[in-house]
């Protein structure tokens, strides 16, 4: 018996190994009438779930919007206050660490170069966990 076609399929999604997730828009869905198995002809999207989490939780570290940066900025002139404290002990050796890290670091944890380079030794040169460091400090 031929494969029937299931009307009004508007998306369909697989989920691959809990990590990845194949998603078809205006896919061609046939059922076979003797079970439950399903075909689907479509274009295949990938999105990768651990990439979204890792995306979602950088969003938490960007820098805050004019609204709410009104609303935080006595908070973060107080953070920037003591990171710049705690950061003036001197020079600080930016050796093993790329400028580009280093840049990224105090543009989203909004603290001064030497901050930013003690973090990142600390935390092996990670640059999420550098940024957790002073973010929570």
């Amino acid at each position: 018996m031929p494969a029937v076609i299931v009307p009004a399929v508007i998306a369909c999604s697989c989920c691959f190994y809990l990590q990845i997730l194949f998603v078809f828009s205006h896919p061609d869905v046939y059922k076979s009438p003797n079970s439950d198995t399903y075909v689907i002809f479509g274009e295949a999207k990938i999105e990768d779930l651990s990439a979204q989490a890792a995306a979602a939780a950088a969003e938490q570290f960007r820098m805050p919007s004019s609204a709410a940066g009104a609303a935080s900025g006595a908070a973060a002139a107080k953070d920037s206050a003591k990171s710049t404290d705690a950061a003036d002990e001197g020079d600080v050796s930016a050796e093993g660490i790329e400028d580009k890290d280093i840049d990224l670091v105090m543009q989203q944890a909004d603290v001064s170069r030497a901050a930013a380079i003690k973090a990142l030794k600390n935390n092996e040169g990670d640059l999420v966990n550098a940024i957790m460091e002073l973010s929570t400090a």
